[in-house]
């Protein structure tokens, strides 16, 4: 692999206004997805309806919590039968999950669910006296302190509302690109588990450590993930050719990018590409981002799909069920 960070890259800009909606532009964005998903599983999108309030509060409530100090901060830390919570810095190398052995991560973090209501839990898979691993997936979530983090959990619970109904949208156009029903997906997700997290990558007083990233080189996990961040540069995404290529970064608009689950769903006719988080020379700032790690519903079971299998394309990969699979994947990655 070469390392380059001046090439232009390949992921596309691809405007959703009208797309969700029948007509001629829902039928040139479906086109315009399934080229992305099929070359490089990332695009970015614009015309997506969200609005920029939403994540600018998210940003700024964000950067209020992780300026508290360390030791309050673990006040609200993530536990073992919790997925949600406080990470601290160099908590974990997403590069082991592709075995790929690394300096800790530069990265913190807070994430949460939408299972604060137990009826929901109940709905997507929780019940009492289960094991643990499977419960963590359904607590609900540790939430700061108000008077310390004005207005932190209003926020977050409204982003997760806006982003839920955007990739439910999401999953109905990629539906239609894989000449399925456009409701083919849905009631797969009804049910989801998925994780919204904002990520804080602190100035760097010091460069990082041979072999170190802001966020290893990875693939997300899940179907789909959408991704906020603050404009300053670092994402990256590993091209077909083995070159590191910057994404793009433009103004109003949400990076996504496909996950592993989806490339198996496909029959790896749509692709989870490695990307990471560098710091370039010379930029040293802080950085924020907003990612909703979109998962199916934890028994969702994900095989291929039967319009990408054939008599001469067998499936590649056995059945697994959503949450079996994520379980895996944060076992490997975290230290």
């Amino acid at each position: 692999m070469t390392v380059s960070t001046g090439v232009v890259s390949r992921v596309p800009l691809v405007d959703l206004s009208g797309a969700f909606e029948p007509g001629p532009r829902r039928d040139a964005a479906v086109d315009d997805i399934r080229r992305a998903c099929e070359d490089v599983g990332f695009l970015v999108i614009t015309g997506h309806g969200v609005t920029d309030e939403v994540v600018r509060r998210v940003d700024a409530a964000s950067r209020r919590l992780f300026a508290l100090p360390f030791d309050e901060k673990m006040l609200w830390a993530r536990q073992d039968d919790n997925l949600r919570g406080y990470v601290p810095l160099r908590s974990s190398a997403l590069a082991l999950a592709h075995d790929e052995v690394t300096p800790p991560d530069l990265a913190e973090l807070y994430s949460i669910s939408r299972f604060d209501d137990l009826e929901a839990a109940g709905r997507a898979g929780w019940r009492e006296g289960q094991d643990e691993g499977r419960s963590a997936f359904f607590a609900p979530n540790v939430w700061p302190d108000p008077e310390r983090v004005p207005d932190f959990r209003e926020a977050l619970v409204a982003c997760y509302a806006v982003l839920e109904d955007l990739a439910a949208k999401l999953m109905r156009l990629m539906a239609l690109a894989l000449d399925l029903d456009e409701h083919w997906f849905d009631d797969k997700i009804v049910e989801h588990i998925t994780g919204l997290a904002v990520l804080h990558y602190p100035a760097l007083e010091q460069p990082p450590l041979p072999g170190q990233y802001r966020r290893g080189p990875h693939t997300d996990w899940g179907s789909l993930t959408i991704l906020y961040h603050d404009g300053q540069p670092g994402l990256q995404i590993l091209s077909p050719e083995g070159q590191w290529e910057d994404v793009p970064s433009v103004a109003g608009s949400f990076v996504v990018n496909l996950g592993d689950l989806m490339a198996a769903w496909t029959n790896d006719r749509w692709v989870s590409t490695l990307h990471r988080v560098i710091a370039p020379e010379g930029v040293t700032g802080e950085r924020i981002s907003v990612a909703f790690f979109h998962q199916p519903a934890y028994d969702a079971l994900i095989e291929c799909i039967p319009t990408c299998t054939s008599p001469d394309d067998p499936p590649h990969h056995e059945p697994v069920t959503s949450g079996e699979w994520i379980r895996l994947m944060i076992e490997k990655t975290t230290y």
